[in-house]
């Protein structure tokens, strides 16, 4: 089967199986809260690159490892790399804000 044959992952099937990724604290989605930063497909490698709420979350190994698990179970992925960058750090948007009682 040549490379255009096989099927490849798309990128609003990542984002589902993200929306089913949640924060431990926070109790809600990693892509509801604004986790996610670039999703980038080639072929059956996807690179994503996220940040966490705090660069010390103590559930950011298991956040990438739960990111890793289920973009790797999608037919089509060979290979999930994710980036963890501060850089923008993250900030809450409104409607999370809202949602926490923050505003």
């Amino acid at each position: 089967m040549s490379e255009e044959q096989k099927a490849t992952v798309s990128e609003e099937e990542i984002i589902a199986v993200l929306q089913m990724v949640e924060d431990p604290e926070l109790f809600l989605d990693i892509w509801f809260l604004g986790l996610i930063y670039d999703i980038r497909i080639q072929g059956g490698e996807v690179e994503i690159d996220m940040t966490f709420t705090t660069p010390m979350c103590p559930a950011g190994p298991s956040l990438v490892g739960q990111v890793q698990a289920v973009v790797n179970a999608l037919p089509g992925v060979e290979e999930t790399r994710v980036h963890v960058v501060f850089d923008p750090p993250w900030q809450a948007n409104d409607e999370v804000k809202a949602m926490l009682g923050m505003m």
